[in-house]
């Protein structure tokens, strides 16, 4: 029986890509002046495909783009800077995350979240997102020294919860990362689905977060 649901973060309970298609839009307008009017289109969808979806480095994101744009090396860093200032103001949950999340709990699961990422990006998202307290606890890599597909972090948040791991079942948009290492763990894994990565093996998956009050949780 499920006791416990787990989340991962990004691409999950809020829209990843949306977040960066903002913060680029916002760049364009704070760095005018070096990103040229013509060239703003190339540099958002540059940033975007080296991005890969949160999975790649930042620093090495705008490294690259520097180079192919020119850009010297404290334009670098005012970019890298302002993408993390600006990352917690334009996240927000998907439709339907915090009912759906309080309708869990209602119905007596306990909740959390398990993400990888520095400690001080993921806390910021969390409070920009205002999700730190529908759920009861919070898993972040660095802070954790484990990260994801390891299967030590979702046994540590079984744990943390007071449940065995075939008691939690986690909710992902990786299929390495959090579905085939949450299986791996002993989990329960449904995944949610994304345009741009798909499963090695069938799992069973939804479209949306609210979609998890009609599934059996069982």
């Amino acid at each position: 029986m499920i006791r416990t649901v787990l989340f991962d973060l990004d691409g999950t309970l809020f829209n990843r890509d949306a977040t960066v298609a903002s913060i680029l839009a916002r760049q364009i307008s704070i760095f005018r002046d070096i990103i040229r009017p013509e060239r703003a289109a190339t540099f958002c969808n540059r940033v975007t495909v080296l991005d890969a979806h949160g999975h790649q480095d930042k620093r090495e994101v705008y490294a690259t783009v520097a180079t192919e744009f020119g850009f010297d090396t404290a334009v670098t860093e005012q970019l890298i800077a302002s993408f993390w200032a600006e990352y917690p103001h334009h996240c927000h949950l998907d439709a339907g995350v915090a009912a759906t999340l309080a309708e869990l709990r209602r119905r007596g699961l306990r909740l959390g979240i398990v993400t990888n990422g520095a400690a001080s990006v993921q806390n910021a998202a969390l409070d920009g997102l205002g999700v730190r307290d529908a759920v009861d606890a919070v898993l972040i890599s660095e802070t954790e020294g484990v990260r994801k597909p390891d299967a030590a972090i979702f046994h540590r948040a079984a744990q943390r919860l007071g449940v065995r791991p075939d008691e939690c079942c986690f909710v992902g948009d990786h299929p390495t990362v959090d579905i085939a290492g949450a299986k791996a763990a002993g989990l329960h894994a449904i995944w949610k689905r994304t345009p741009y990565w798909v499963p090695a093996a069938p799992v069973q998956a939804i479209d949306a977060i609210p979609e998890l009050l009609s599934v059996a949780l069982s």
